[in-house]
């Protein structure tokens, strides 16, 4: 059941708590250390890190307070604590991927996301449990809301870490939902940016839709991690990288809204589609036009392109997985999951004639997507189908997600909704490259559903 007092899970922002630090009435320093008593209480009842690296954040938080103490901290997010996907490397941590594969195994650098993450000052905490390889099999996390349910996946350990207050803030990648789906789940900011905004080199999950994201305790938080890293590593390599003002941009309401039921409307929750209804309401007596299939021959064309979003996907990630997958295959396949063995048929089953028909007809489905740029300024839907699934076998269905994924955009989850008693979240999707604007009608929309995530008292601090 989910947690009632002192247990009950609560998210723990950082840049608005860090207008204490200038004066001494708070300190990174502090923080860290009620991130770490809280971590000592929850991680035998979540599991979200794979490891941790206690002393060196205690550190990179002493450095971080003498900074905001003499007035000259690095960025909006220095001491932030934060965690690492452990599909991302890191220096001083193993990158084990979710598979025992590669138990052990260390990079010796850091990603390039880490690494400007520590010139921004952020306190890296641990490394966050992953799937294996950032796919399908999960690998024991369990959700701060009800430990009997799915935190989601593939950044599961980022989600429940965040969503359970023992981070402001965490990396996770997104291929099909593996970060807006995990942040609907367990509660907290997800915020999926436009494919190449963020730099992936040191990334192990590097197909043509994946991402880097981020899981935060805020919206403010979420925009200012992801800004920190463009700033200082740009995107992919060939691509500008994420742009935008230098901190979280103002809320800006729309004109007009586009409501994607998408293909997992028929396997959402009566509670979920409920809430959508009535927060689709809400916007409407705000003055925003709600462009629907039903009412719309572009919205409808749209809905009909991306009925098969998840299909076209699959098959694409399992191409661009095959060679990697074969390698592991070929060190031991005792050592692989029945589901990647499976991707790896179906990739090896396609040809490269196969592969660039469904390029083509993604890219065909993107350019009619933008097309709707002209008529609205985002669109919007559930971010999951309902609350976390029972049980610790299956991450959830990521159908409401893998349109954003498909088409490139940026996306968001809001924690707005609870269905018996558990978090489900709503989602913003925007246009590729304009994050800035997602996230400004995302802060908008927050206001309009009264933002019931502040009911969850924050942690102090």
């Amino acid at each position: 059941m989910r947690g009632t007092g002192s247990d009950k899970p609560q998210l723990r922002p950082y840049v608005a708590a860090s207008a204490g630090f200038a004066s001494g009435a708070d300190s990174p320093r502090d923080l860290l250390a009620r991130c770490l008593a809280a971590l000592e209480s929850w991680e035998p009842r979540i599991g979200a890190f794979v490891s941790l690296n206690i002393e060196g954040a205690r550190a990179a938080a002493e450095r971080s307070s003498e900074r905001w103490r003499a007035g000259r901290p690095l960025s909006p997010i220095d001491g932030m604590p934060i965690g690492v996907k452990d599909v991302i490397e890191t220096v001083d941590m193993p990158t084990e991927m979710g598979s025992p594969l590669f138990a052990g195994w260390q990079s010796l650098k850091d990603a390039a996301s880490v690494a400007a993450l520590r010139e921004a000052g952020a306190v890296i905490v641990g490394k966050t449990v992953t799937t294996e390889f950032a796919a399908t099999e999960p690998r024991g996390t369990r959700n701060p809301w009800d430990p009997e349910r799915t935190p989601g996946g593939s950044s599961s350990g980022s989600a429940a870490a965040v969503g359970a207050g023992l981070l402001s803030a965490a990396l996770g990648t997104q291929v099909l939902g593996s970060v807006l789906r995990p942040a609907s789940f367990c509660g907290c900011f997800g915020f999926k940016p436009s494919v190449n905004a963020l730099n992936r080199e040191g990334s192990h999950d590097y197909q043509s839709q994946s991402c880097t994201g981020v899981l935060a305790a805020s919206l403010e938080d979420a925009w200012q991690v992801a800004y920190e890293i463009a700033v200082r590593v740009g995107g992919d390599a060939g691509h500008p990288g994420l742009t935008g003002p230098p901190r979280m941009p103002a809320a800006s309401a729309p004109r007009r809204l586009v409501f994607l039921k998408t293909a997992a409307w028929a396997h959402a929750d009566a509670g979920a589609k409920q809430h959508m209804d009535e927060v689709l309401s809400r916007f409407e007596i705000a003055g925003v036009d709600i462009l629907t299939a039903h009412n719309d021959r572009k919205v409808a064309a749209v809905e009909a392109a991306i009925a098969e979003a998840r299909a076209l996907s699959t098959r694409i990630n399992n191409w661009e997985m095959r060679w990697f997958l074969k390698t592991c295959r070929d060190r031991d396949a005792s050592k692989i999951s029945a589901h990647a063995l499976a991707r790896l048929q179906e990739g090896e089953a396609m040809t490269v004639a196969d592969y660039r028909a469904v390029l083509a007809e993604r890219t065909r489905i993107r350019a009619l997507y933008a097309e709707l740029a002209a008529r609205c300024e985002a669109c919007v839907t559930l971010a999951a189908p309902g609350p976390a699934p029972v049980g610790l076998n299956f991450t959830g269905n990521p159908e409401f997600n893998i349109p954003a994924s498909l088409l490139g955009t940026p996306a968001v989850s809001l924690p707005v909704f609870e269905v018996d008693a558990m978090p489900v979240g709503l989602q913003v999707m925007g246009f590729a490259d304009d994050d800035a604007s997602t996230m400004a009608i995302a802060a908008w929309a927050l206001k309009q559903c009264d933002d019931p995530a502040s009911e969850r008292k924050p942690a102090d601090g």
